[in-house]
Order: C-alpha cells, then structure tokens, then sequence
C-alpha cells in the first residue's frame, strides 16, 4: 500500500511515489521505460534492489504493462492483443525455452470480476496429457498443463497448498499464474495487462492475501500475469479529492467495514474479451512454432 491506496499495477506504484507519470529516473532501485509492442504502448519497469522494494512496495524483478486504448472488438483485434501478450511473456527471461509449463487460473469462477483466472485456463492450449500418450504424434509439442485451482471458501484448500502438490507431482519448469487485479484509475480497468517474473499474492488485490506463489515457496519460476477488473473505492475517493484540492485523512478510508470495490457494469463480456485474449497469448508463447492463428484453431 502506498499513500494509503492498494496498489497492484507497478506501474501505478511509480507513479505515485513519483508523483508524476512521465518521470522514469528519480526513484533509487528503480528503472523504467517506455516501448511499443504490436502498437500497443508498454511500460517496463525493473525493481532492482532493496531500495526499490521499499520504494514501490513490489518485489524486485521486472514488470511489463501493456495498455489497450479499447477493449478489443472481433477477431483480429483479439489476435494483436494476443500477439503483444505473447512478446511480453517473451521478453521475461524467467520463461524457460523448454520443458512443461503448469498455467494456475486464481480466483473465484462464480465471481465475474475475479473470473479472469479460470477462464484463461478454458482457453488454453493444453498439450501434456497428448505428448505423455501420444507420443509419436504430439512428441514436438510442448508439455502444457493448466489448473483452475478455485478458492478456499469453495474448496477447502489454500490454493498455495495445491498448487504446491501438483507442483511436486508434475514438477514443471514454470508457472503461468494468471489473476484479477485491482488498479488505482478507473481507465486502467480491463484495460491494462501486465505480466511479471516476481510471483504474485493470491487475493492481495482485494485485500484477502494467501500464501505466495514464487520461487521461495515452489522451487520454480512464477510468472504472474493479471489484469485489473476492479478499483478499490477507497483509492478512488482518495484521488478524487486529492485531485480536488480537499485536505483529508486517509485513514478514515480505512475503518472496518469500508473495503468497497467498484467494477464496469460490462464486466462479463470484458472479461469473456480478455480472457480469450490471455489464453491465445500464452499459448502461443509457451508453444514457440505456433503463432496465435495456429492456437486458435486448436482452441475453437
């Protein structure tokens, strides 16, 4: 939390303890810049030391945001996101070139804001089960298992406890772990998407975090990929006045009972978009000879 907002997008997190959008240099242990990919604006931004940690209250790795100007409409809309979801995954050096790939879908399926998790794993492309039994037909393929591991209140298991288990079963090369996040303005909702290498909170974003998902816990790279679907009304009245000039208390934002989050009214069909989109994507990062056309048409 900074400035009393929670804060899930590291970019939203250097704006704030910049004070400004466009500063990329001020911050000690931190690095930024900005590049296009697929003409799509994306920011990177590298948290390198302890000093960054406490400067931008992230872990340090690297975090890669993509921005969508508009929810992608048809097709080829939903295909260029892919791709730049794609080159993202890409370009994080925690992706390993070879070996099996477990993809964790967090959150709640009855939930539509916290959603997002489950439904990429349905549109993924998975391969594991066909190159174990099928060898000789799918042996180029690579290993791809996917997991909509649920929630405690639905399931009785911490998801970290699972996702441990199936870990050390399968024992993959990597984790996808893809999540809702929250975000601090309300036109970064379902709009931005940022994938990391820093492994991520489950529930951290609305204020219920579990045990994490990162290297220290599993003994394997996590990639976080995750979406903001909601706004924490607190941070959003919290900038709202401050952008008004009102002096205010932040803590009177934080008493029991005054955790309120706010979504679009369109939240099911966003979701739906993104969620085919995210699927295409690391689908066509993990299986590298096919592009995201080859992917759909397993898919469909």
């Amino acid at each position: 939390m900074i400035g009393g907002r929670k804060i899930d997008l590291a970019l939203e997190a250097k704006e704030l303890a910049e004070g400004s959008p466009r500063k990329t240099t001020r911050l000690p242990g931190v690095k930024a810049r900005e590049d296009t990919l697929f003409g799509y604006p994306l920011t990177q931004v590298d948290i390198l030391d302890r000093r960054g940690e406490q400067a931008l209250g992230k872990p340090r790795g690297r975090y890669l945001t993509l921005t969508l100007p508009q929810l992608p409409q048809g097709r080829e809309e939903i295909l260029r996101g892919a791709r730049a979801v794609a080159g993202a995954l890409k370009a994080l050096p925690a992706l390993p070139a070879e070996g099996t790939v477990l993809v964790a879908g967090l959150g709640n399926r009855r939930v539509t804001p916290d959603a997002l998790g489950p439904r990429t794993a349905d549109a993924l492309l998975v391969t594991r089960h066909l190159v174990e039994e099928l060898p000789k037909d799918f042996g180029a393929l690579r290993p791809v298992a996917a997991l909509a591991a649920g929630v405690t209140g639905a399931t009785g298991v911490e998801t970290g406890e699972l996702l441990a288990a199936v870990v050390e079963k399968l024992r993959p090369a990597c984790l996808v772990a893809v999540d809702a996040l929250a975000a601090r303005r309300q036109e970064r909702v379902c709009r931005t998407i940022q994938v990391s290498d820093t492994g991520i909170v489950p529930g951290s974003g609305v204020g219920n975090p579990r045990r994490a998902l990162d290297r220290a816990s599993l003994g394997i790279p996590v990639i976080a990929v995750g979406v903001p679907t909601v706004v924490e009304a607190a941070t959003l009245c919290l900038d709202l006045l401050e952008g008004a000039g009102e002096g205010f208390d932040p803590a009177l934002f934080r008493r029991p009972g005054a955790e309120w989050f706010v979504t679009p009214r369109n939240i099911d069909s966003e979701v739906d978009t993104l969620s085919r989109l995210l699927g295409l994507g690391i689908s066509a990062a993990l299986h590298v000879d096919f592009s995201v056309e080859d992917v759909e048409k397993w898919t469909c």
